[in-house]
């Protein structure tokens, strides 16, 4: 599934796949929707719109983000990981999703962060 609320895949992947009850949400970057750039500024404003894309492909695929029931987070540099949690918290005021958060050496296109979801939808 694609939804235009969030950036256009810039691989050969879907922004996310459905299957059954499950929905896979690939990992969202920082990039601006309408014009595919990447978000300048630091980690509060890069994590904020990664959480806005994330939320936009679960939102087209008729759930809310408390239908996310685990998530995968991506930091460039874990010294981010108390002021990522601050943006990432906002998201997900009550009973938050399983996750695991970790650094890595680098992200696509030099980014700070990135999160991948998975989520539980269940159709109509």
């Amino acid at each position: 599934m694609s939804t235009g609320a969030a950036p256009a895949a810039i691989g050969p992947y879907s922004q996310a796949v459905r299957c059954g009850d499950l929905l896979f949400v690939s990992g969202q970057i920082p990039l601006d929707p309408e014009t595919g750039a990447v978000l300048a500024g630091g980690i509060t404003e890069q994590a904020g719109r990664v959480m806005l894309n994330l939320q936009a492909v679960v939102v087209a695929a008729g759930g809310t983000m408390a239908h996310v029931v685990k998530t995968s987070c991506f930091l460039a540099d874990m010294n981010d990981f108390p002021t990522f949690n601050d943006v990432y918290g906002r998201f997900f005021p009550e009973a938050p999703p399983a996750r695991e958060t970790v650094e890595v050496a680098r992200l696509p296109k030099d980014v700070r962060v990135e999160v991948s979801a998975v989520c539980w939808i269940p159709r109509p």
